[in-house]
Parts: structure tokens; C-alpha cells; sequence
């Protein structure tokens, strides 16, 4: 039996560790070397790395940073934000990375999710997806709902396939931009997609749920896990050891990431580990 992994994410904003919530009002959380340092000590199975300014700046992940943070760990780091090439990809991964991360370049430009997984592997190539709970409008039936094209101006030309469809009339649409942007695109048609693309690994981050500290969205979670056969991370929403056990239960996920809870030293990595291992979950102590 693999073991489940925790994961601390490292969203960084100018250089800094940040934590907000629903993406936004974001609250400084430390320098990102000596964030990184303390998880290293208390036994976190990896380490992502998101610069969640970059691609909306439009500008690359800064390298400086990455390196720095390699240099204090030996858990593999996964690293995103502003990679839109091969050639960003291998610079991060020459900087220390061990995955690199794809969100908004993965929608706009699919290809170069197949590229970096020829590159450096599948195991080498992580895919973000962003989901945000989105109301399906009133409708008369099946043939029209599954007809159906978003009002927005970024929705033009995309339906909203029967797939989409939940209880309560919602569908999970893909963000991109650092969760500015709605795609048109359904979370688990997308993350089947990626799989094709070559992603290795999805991590799946609840738009609604982050840094709400409720847990995470189980059905969301369940829903993509159950239909991808590469690892789904959950993300978005952890605030409690009970949330990383329901995730990785309920949720079926591979691993939870989590940031709040870890950041401001509420919970530790050992204890939450001594928590799971206590109720059968199988994880490195």
C-alpha cells in the first residue's frame, strides 16, 4: 500500500509566504526559506511552491526563491506559477525543483503539458486545476441545459456538458489566472484531459473551500479521484487533522495539501501523521 502523503503549500507573493482566503485578502505567513526549513524538520512528505502572482503579472517564477528553498530541503519540491514553455520548466527543475506545476498555461496552451511530461516524465509534471461551484440557470430540459453557453465574455463558444450536472443544479468550472478567470471548462472532463496530456499527478484546489479552514470539498475530490487514474491531491479547505482524514478517506484522495493550518502552527505535520496512523491511514512516520 502506497502511503499517503501531507503536503504544506508555499503560496508566495513578492518574495513572501501569503495565505488568503477564496484566493484573495491575502495575510503575510513568512519568509519562504525559513517556512520551508520548519517543514523539513517536522517530516512533510513534499513541498509545493506556488507563486500564485506569476502568471497574472505575466511574468516567471522567481528562480532566486526556488533555489534558495531547494537548498534547505531534501523533500521534493513542486514548484508553479508563470511557467509557459519547456525551457521555464527546465530552469525551475535546474533550480531544484522536482515537479513543476502548470494551471493557466495548461488551458491555454495544452501542448506544453505533453512536452514537459516527454521532457522530464509524467512523474515530473503536475497539473493545478482550480474549480469553482458555478449555478446552472433555470432551463426547460435536458437538450436545452446541455446546449447552454455562459453569458460571460471568457465563456464564448464553451457548452456546459450534461457531465456537468450536480445536485442542486452546479457544475465545477475551471479557473485560471490565479482563480481570476473562469474557463468554461468542467473539472472532470478537464482532469481527464490532463491525464492524456501526460500530467502524472493533479492537484485539485476548491475555489470555495480555500482558506475557509471547513474542510474540503469531499464531493468535488471524490468525483475527480474517481475518474483519473493518475494521483489527485486534494487542496482547499484543511483546517483540522479530522479534514486530512476525511479527504484521504472520503475524499479517496492520494495526498492532502494544506497551509493555514500548518503555517500558523496550530497543528503539526508529526501530530497530524500520529492522528492518521491512529485511524488505519497508512503514512510515513
Amino acid at each position: 500500500m502506497l502511503a499517503k502523503r501531507l503536503i504544506p503549500c508555499l503560496d508566495i507573493a513578492l518574495g513572501r509566504v501569503v495565505k488568503g482566503v477564496h484566493f484573495q485578502n491575502l495575510r503575510d505567513a513568512g519568509d519562504p526559506v525559513e517556512v520551508a526549513r520548519h517543514y523539513e524538520e517536522e517530516g512533510a512528505d513534499e513541498l509545493v511552491f506556488l507563486d500564485i502572482s506569476a502568471s497574472h503579472e505575466g511574468r516567471d517564477t522567481m528562480l532566486d526563491v526556488v533555489r534558495r528553498v531547494a537548498e534547505e530541503c531534501y523533500m521534493p519540491l513542486t514548484v508553479g506559477g508563470g511557467i509557459r514553455s519547456v525551457e521555464d520548466a527546465t530552469r525551475l527543475i535546474q533550480a531544484g525543483a522536482e515537479k513543476v506545476s502548470l494551471n493557466t498555461t495548461a488551458v491555454l496552451r495544452p501542448e506544453v503539458v505533453s512536452q514537459i511530461a516527454r521532457r522530464f516524465g509524467s512523474c515530473a509534471t503536475v497539473v493545478n486545476i482550480d474549480p469553482k461551484r458555478v449555478p446552472l440557470p433555470e432551463v426547460g430540459g435536458p437538450d436545452v441545459e446541455a446546449s447552454w453557453i455562459g453569458p460571460a465574455a471568457s465563456w464564448a463558444g464553451y457548452v456546459v456538458p450534461l457531465s456537468a450536472h450536480r445536485p442542486g443544479q452546479v457544475w465545477w468550472q475551471v479557473h485560471i489566472q490565479g482563480g481570476r478567470a473562469p474557463t468554461g471548462k468542467e473539472a472532470l472532463s478537464w482532469a481527464r484531459e490532463v491525464e492524456q496530456l501526460g500530467a502524472g499527478e493533479i492537484i485539485l484546489t476548491s475555489m470555495d473551500a480555500d482558506g475557509t479552514r471547513n474542510g474540503y470539498d469531499l464531493e468535488m475530490t471524490r468525483a475527480v479521484a474517481g475518474a483519473v487514474g493518475i494521483p489527485v491531491v486534494a487542496s482547499g479547505g484543511a483546517g483540522t487533522p479530522e479534514h486530512l482524514h476525511a479527504a484521504l478517506t472520503e475524499g479517496l484522495a492520494d495526498a492532502v495539501l494544506a497551509a493555514s493550518m500548518f503555517h500558523f502552527q496550530e497543528y503539526s505535520i508529526a501530530a497530524c501523521k500520529r492522528y492518521l496512523a491512529d485511524r488505519g491511514v497508512c503514512v510515513r512516520l
